[in-house]
């Protein structure tokens, strides 16, 4: 309101600190200046709200107080873990690890309680320091998707807990496999896949993103088998089983990390390599030939790499994910392994995570867009720089296209408030905010961020912001407030708010309109020839795809729709044999297409697919595709029952609910 307005009004009202003032018409001139002065007041502070938030969120990062967790039962700002040690014995048979798990505990505030995250964890004894009298403890009732709190009474004075536990075989986070589960068919295999909060599952911890704690191991299993943990690894099996871990630096719970199987490895360069069974290692080492040059090319980028080794171990068929970033040991899925390192940006990918997610983590599942969004942005700039910006802005157009999909599925959902950055995820599911929205979306924000203030100044920034915050966490508050004062706050900072419009981005729907366009020739030419292909003009025999890679198709495919028709799928099929690729990628885009025209002949080939892949990428749609049809719907359910004993629990849930599995 402006002060000329005030004349005009019989009676107005100003709100100060707690005091409403009524000013009448008839008040005298010395208290008119009086008021304006407050006015003044008042707009000054409301104008710096925003900052005075920004200030106390980074006063909170100095005391060292962490955001509540709606994911946790842990109090953390009260008494805190900040190192723990696993010593754990495998029974492949039973399907449980049983042992103990010692943490070192810092109580903040002499706390009398230490609270803890399990979920179908039995507890057996909890013992404090060296004595070896037992204390008092109890598990809560069980909350959906959160387990049960274990509250353990301490002492102010106590600095060590020790808890006996064994898991159970029904433990989310631990995939139990046969030998026949695996490529050599021979010994058995056991990965785990600790996010979101799957952790709490296999140990007994505060299982938020952002306690860090440091950790050491001793896991016992079969002679036979090797042991890798997110830790140092050894190369070789040993003659008892026993293999000694330890992780120096802080790390976060859903990063903890355990596979064993017959295993073998090679190197990759000076510090990296690849783990893998042994009838699959070369493959795997030739199409990770290149990992040496995308860590030396990302340390470039935003400064050394903080973890020593960089290695990769190819699980079997059934992990879930494409990759999952477990510091020093990348678990990947062996749908990469596509013959001419064509998707190898998925390593680019979770090696970023060595700056952001393992060094700057997230603090909450709702700030879960600063770890993927930051990747994203980070893989593409790794790509780059190795395989020029041709190829880069390929993937990053395909990612516009996956970002779109997502908004619009998700809006048609009901679920506009899950196409905002940050998101309200309490009483829900962390998993459900694994959505292109947090990768895409945040990706092209930073692209928009670094399209307004220049590369150079970007990097420069990015560079200081991974050293400045290296193993803390980091919320969206913090981060608003750190780019202000630290990139903002160097050139024009209305203008560049009003450029960028970082609440648009973070906390609004959708894809903001000053999002970048991306342009790629390269894309241009096969969007040409799907158009040509899908009205009819051109078929199969007079597509020129000399030096297509797999980006190249997928845009093709993506291109064409259920109008298409069976009779050019026959067509296209017959040309290029797609229901017969290799290509792990292509293949779900292709049945996708068949499912949308009918093209039964490829059926048998997706079943095998559906039973052989356990990655939920491409569970997921092709599920959602089959259930639009009662006859669609009768078939996956078939599928369903012979592939599900296969499927890790995180991508059961997804398909449970699709199918409405019981």
């Amino acid at each position: 309101m402006s002060i000329t307005s005030f004349s005009s009004f019989y009676y107005f009202h100003i709100i100060f600190g707690t005091k409403k003032i009524q000013m009448q018409k008839t008040i005298n001139n010395k208290y008119i200046l009086i008021l304006i002065a407050l006015a003044g007041l008042t707009t000054c502070k409301d104008r710096n709200n925003a900052q005075n938030n920004d200030s106390n969120s980074m006063n909170n990062t100095e005391k060292n107080i962490l955001a509540k967790d709606v994911h946790s039962f842990a109090q953390p700002n009260d008494v805190r873990v900040k190192h723990m040690h696993l010593d754990l014995s495998v029974d492949f048979d039973k399907h449980i690890l049983s042992g103990y798990v010692l943490l070192d505990i810092e109580n903040l505030t002499g706390a009398d309680k230490l609270y803890l995250d399990t979920r179908d964890l039995d507890i057996s004894k909890v013992t404090l320091d060296d004595s070896p009298e037992t204390t008092s403890y109890k598990q809560g009732e069980v909350v959906e998707h959160l387990g049960q709190s274990l509250e353990i009474q301490i002492l102010p004075s106590t600095k060590h807990v020790k808890i006996e536990y064994s898991t159970r075989d029904s433990a989310a986070a631990l995939q139990w496999l046969s030998p026949e589960q695996t490529h050599g068919k021979v010994y058995p295999f056991l990965f785990s896949q600790s996010q979101a909060i799957l952790a709490r599952t296999w140990i007994p911890c505060q299982d938020g993103p952002g306690v860090k704690f440091t950790y050491t191991a001793t896991i016992r299993t079969e002679p036979h088998l090797l042991a890798l943990m997110s830790a140092e690894n050894g190369t070789e099996k040993t003659s008892d089983g026993v293999y000694n871990f330890k992780m120096d630096q802080p790390i976060s719970s859903y990063l903890m990390a355990l596979t064993i199987g017959d295993l073998d490895f090679q190197s990759t360069g000076r510090n990296s390599g690849v783990y893998a069974e042994p009838g699959m290692l070369a493959d795997c080492a030739w199409e990770f030939e290149d990992m040496q040059s995308m860590i030396d090319s990302a340390e470039e980028l935003y400064g050394k790499y903080a973890w020593g080794r960089y290695d990769v171990v190819v699980l079997p068929p059934s992990f879930p994910f494409g990759g999952m970033e477990n510091p020093r040991l990348t678990f990947a899925t062996p749908t990469i392994i596509a013959g001419d390192r064509s998707l190898v940006s998925l390593v680019a990918h979770e090696l970023a995570h060595s700056w952001s997610g393992n060094l700057v983590t997230n603090e909450t599942w709702n700030d879960f867009w600063l770890n993927e969004g930051f990747t994203v942005y980070f893989e593409s700039r790794i790509m780059e720089k190795i395989y020029g910006k041709a190829y880069a802005d390929m993937l990053t157009k395909l990612g516009m296209g996956e970002l779109t999909e997502t908004i619009e599925r998700l809006e048609s959902e009901g679920k506009r408030d899950d196409t905002h950055l940050y998101l309200e995820l309490e009483n829900r599911d962390p998993d459900e905010g694994l959505t292109d929205v947090a990768y895409e979306k945040g990706r092209f924000l930073l692209k928009t961020i670094e399209n307004t203030v220049g590369r150079e100044n970007f990097d420069d920034f990015l560079k200081e912001y991974f050293t400045t915050n290296a193993f803390k966490p980091m919320n969206t508050e913090r981060f608003i407030a750190y780019l202000r004062a630290n990139l903002f706050a160097k050139g024009d900072s209305a203008a560049l708010e009003d450029a960028i419009q970082l609440d648009k981005w973070i906390y609004g729907p959708g894809i903001p309109e000053n999002v970048p366009v991306i342009h790629s020739d390269e894309l241009v030419k096969v969007e040409k020839a799907a158009e040509n292909f899908q009205n009819g003009t051109q078929k199969s025999s007079g597509l020129d795809t000399a030096g297509w890679t797999t980006h190249h198709w997928l845009y093709f495919l993506r291109r064409l729709n259920e109008e298409t028709g069976k009779e050019k799928l026959i067509d296209l099929d017959n040309a290029f044999k797609l229901t017969n690729s290799g290509n792990s990628e292509i293949l779900c885009d292709w049945f996708q297409l068949c499912i949308d025209n009918g093209y039964t002949t490829a059926y048998p080939a997706m079943e095998s697919f559906l039973v052989r892949v356990g990655r939920r990428k491409f569970l997921t749609p092709l599920y959602k595709r089959l259930v639009k049809t009662e006859e669609g719907k009768e078939w996956a359910l078939r599928v369903y029952a012979k592939a599900r004993p296969g499927y890790h629990s995180v991508a059961t849930n997804t398909i449970d609910a699709v199918l409405g599995w019981k």
